[in-house]
């Protein structure tokens, strides 16, 4: 079990210039808004309250940066398919996002965030083919595990690795905040991907 010493916001960054040094491995978390990120982030770090959980999808307008027993970052990326946010704001999430993934060298992978009760949205899809297309290492979580039938949980998996044509060498975890399961198998996969 991996022991959080240490778990704090970092800072939020619009711009290249203001990404922190690059000293520390990176993980990037995506995901749909709503999807839970915030409640991963917390329940990854048994901290509540370290990532901001929001009635409003689409608060996050920036990537937020959270340093981890000082040993490794998460980078939370603005959540996709929301309506509300213009197409303007649109496109400067996906540059601001494709300059991160692209232009970072000590990004070591990326946690794409899915409803374990739904199938993946088309925005779900197109980031998963991104992270291939730039040899990212993926870990596929899916939240709210515990909101599914037993009988549900192979069902729903397979098909949401069919949906994002799922590459065997990534990685598949079964998340629940509420009922803490998934955490230990998801941070021995993260410290893996760090090396």
């Amino acid at each position: 079990m991996y022991k959080i010493n240490k778990a704090e916001f970092m800072l939020c960054a619009a711009w290249k210039s203001q990404f922190p040094d690059t000293s520390l491995p990176e993980i990037c978390l995506s995901g749909r808004s709503n999807v839970g990120k915030s409640s991963f982030i917390n329940t990854m770090t048994n901290r509540n309250g370290l990532a901001k959980v929001s009635s409003t999808p689409g608060k996050t307008r920036t990537l937020n940066f959270f340093n981890i027993n000082d040993e490794l970052r998460f980078v939370d990326v603005p959540g996709y398919g929301y309506a509300k946010v213009s197409e303007k704001i649109k496109q400067q999430f996906g540059e601001m996002i494709e300059t991160y993934l692209e232009d970072r060298p000590n990004l070591k992978a990326l946690i794409l965030i899915v409803d374990y009760r739904h199938k993946p949205t088309h925005d779900d899809i197109m980031m998963y083919e991104y992270a291939k297309y730039y040899h990212i290492p993926t870990l596929v979580v899916a939240t709210k595990e515990d909101k599914l039938k037993r009988n549900d949980l192979v069902k729903n998996e397979k098909l949401i690795k069919k949906t994002l044509n799922f590459d065997d060498n990534d990685y598949f975890v079964r998340f629940s905040s509420l009922h803490k399961k998934g955490i230990d198998e998801a941070w021995n996969i993260i410290l893996k991907l760090c090396e």
